[in-house]
């Protein structure tokens, strides 16, 4: 049997909310496996949320670009050793930069994000520049590309760069990306996906695995409850149906207006536009994660 430590109950204790006594007896059951000691206190009810993000330290910023035409978007993670540089403004002018580089060349990875060019020079000599100039050892984390040929791409960015989102859009009538209640709409979606961290755009994007999990800790909770198996089975669907509610983007409650999901939200500028608008998927990154 795996040795259970101080630092491993403290650890889950801070990723769960439980008591440490609680987070002790699900590591000693789990054998020390974080991820089984997690779902053990989610089955008895003491974990109602079980997130590892937000604990990483990295600073710097995570910025958005989206062309005119809102064809195509970016988003780029740039990393740096203090806040201090993170916010500073010549930081973000680096970042942007970049975020520049990825919409005129769609690299396929990192290093050929480095490798392109952008205003005469390279991504790299642009990092380079950045490291001299700011002092810091600062470093190219990641970066996102979204391209519509007919629909759209909208963003937005939290927090002065602590979350950045770019949303992509099937459209009835290519023509609305010119239309100001939509771009207004785009930037609410992306707002949307910023402040309720769903997990995918619709309920079929969902990961099957995911939902496997989910439905094994359901009936497992409701095999607790001792109520009939016909039951049970009712029990863990209802809950998956509130899964499904709090997580997938068009089934949420919109968040300017919780009486309507983004899918009647949606549905309300479709009308009123004329055209068809369909959220196809999202990109969501949260700095350091």
């Amino acid at each position: 049997m795996a040795q259970v430590t101080a630092a491993m109950v403290k650890e889950l204790r801070e990723m769960t909310g439980a008591g440490m006594m609680e987070c002790k007896k699900a590591l000693v059951e789990a054998d020390g496996d974080m991820d089984k000691a997690v779902d053990v206190l989610r089955t008895a009810g003491l974990a109602s949320v079980a997130k590892k993000a937000g604990r990483a330290t990295n600073e710097g910023a995570v910025v958005a670009r989206v062309t005119e035409d809102m064809r195509a978007g970016a988003l780029v993670e740039l990393n740096c050793e203090t806040d201090f540089v993170g916010m500073n403004e010549k930081f973000h002018h680096y970042a942007e930069k970049i975020a520049k580089a990825v919409l005129e060349n769609a690299p396929a990875d990192v290093e050929a994000l480095r490798a392109s060019n952008v205003e005469g020079e390279t991504v790299e000599a642009v990092i380079t520049d950045a490291i001299h100039t700011l002092g810091e050892n600062i470093q190219l984390a990641r970066f996102a590309y979204a391209a519509q040929a007919t629909g759209a791409v909208a963003s937005y960015v939290h927090g002065g760069g602590k979350i950045g989102v770019l949303v992509e859009f099937n459209l009835g009538d290519p023509e609305l990306v010119f239309k100001h209640e939509f771009k207004t709409y785009g930037r609410d979606i992306a707002m949307q996906v910023a402040a309720a961290s769903p997990v995918a755009a619709t309920r079929d994007a969902v990961d099957p695995a995911i939902i496997a999990h989910e439905m094994e800790i359901y009936k497992a909770q409701a095999a607790e409850s001792g109520k009939p198996e016909n039951i049970q089975e009712k029990m863990a669907t209802g809950r998956l149906e509130k899964y499904y509610k709090e997580n997938v983007l068009t089934e949420q409650a919109y968040v300017k207006d919780p009486d309507k999901s983004v899918a009647d939200y949606t549905a309300q500028v479709a009308k009123d536009l004329g055209a068809s608008i369909e959220i196809v998927s999202f990109t969501r990154f949260v700095l350091g994660e």
